[in-house]
């Protein structure tokens, strides 16, 4: 356990080196800057924010800064938000974010399991197919396209949720539903399938001859060894939540990490782009590594190496 959490300790070490000099060099090749757009700032001022960022510095050893500044944790200050500084618009951004990001995994682990242990124990039923079928069309549709038709059902059609905004519960239900519902139909998909392929094992077969009765058999039994390919997804579904969460955060007008990574992303505010995908990396990284460990806790025969 010690070496694999120490070789996984230089793996995220030398992944978010890779991400930060490969999103460095990217964004220092695009033509244009930060301050491109300031067209009536007169020379001498233009001169003197360049200096103050370092901009007038050549790329190697601005590279250099800004990666012993990382090292310390403090990734600079924001080229485009007076007064703020890349740790400020993460400190704020952050749990939104993750309110967000939690409300939406937690929709769709809870309503994915539900219709696919439904779906694996009643297989060929009209309950089956109708889950199915609606978790088909849930996989089809993107996000954006989602919360498009959310808000033109529930906002104008029905004026049950506000059209966006953030504080309230009301304003929480729109975006993690959008954002939760595409990976709600993926894990409904996946558990399905785990579940039908663990009621087909010998120690299925033996708590079944044992007189257990069939919830007992699916709940007690099966669903542990169906969870394993659900585990797994949970990498891929954190990842593709937070990057989906920029769309849907732009949708609803929320003020989350996502929100900030297009405003940084579309102002060539170099500081906030490289810190937040640094942040995106290392959220990444970390739930991975969970992932792993909790593969070898659900299933004793997995080995950590």
């Amino acid at each position: 356990m010690i070496w694999f959490i120490f070789r996984r300790f230089l793996g995220l070490i030398l992944t978010l080196w890779i991400v930060f000099t490969l999103s460095f060099l990217l964004m220092h090749a695009v033509p244009g800057g930060p301050y491109s757009s300031e067209r009536n700032l007169p020379p001498e001022i233009l001169a003197n924010i360049k200096e103050k960022y370092q901009l007038d510095r050549p790329w190697y050893e601005q590279y250099a800064t800004q990666l012993g500044r990382a090292v310390t944790g403090d990734l600079g200050p924001s080229q485009k938000l007076l007064d703020y500084s890349v740790n400020d618009v993460i400190v704020q951004g952050l749990p939104v974010s993750a309110t967000l990001g939690i409300l939406a995994l937690t929709f769709a682990i809870t309503l994915g399991l539900s219709a696919g242990i439904v779906s694996g124990v009643y297989r060929g039923t009209a309950a089956d197919v109708a889950l199915m079928s609606l978790a088909t069309i849930g996989i089809a549709l993107p996000s954006f396209v989602i919360g498009g038709l959310s808000i033109l059902l529930f906002v104008f059609t029905i004026p049950i949720f506000p059209a966006a905004g953030w504080g309230t519960l009301r304003q929480l239900v729109l975006p993690a539903v959008c954002l939760g519902a595409v990976y709600a139909a993926e894990i409904a998909r996946i558990s399905r399938t785990g579940m039908l392929d663990a009621l087909s094992q010998d120690f299925v077969r033996t708590a079944r001859a044992k007189g257990l009765s069939q919830h007992a058999v699916a709940l007690r039994h099966a669903l542990p060894t169906a969870l394993l390919p659900v585990v797994s997804f949970l990498g891929p579904a954190v990842a593709g939540i937070l990057t989906g969460s920029v769309v849907v955060e732009r949708i609803f007008a929320i003020p989350g990490l996502g929100w900030h990574f297009v405003q940084a992303a579309t102002q060539r505010d170099y500081t906030v782009s490289m810190g937040l995908v640094l942040l995106y990396t290392l959220l990444l990284y970390t739930m991975n590594f969970i992932v792993d460990l909790s593969y070898g806790i659900l299933d004793p025969r997995v080995e950590l190496k």
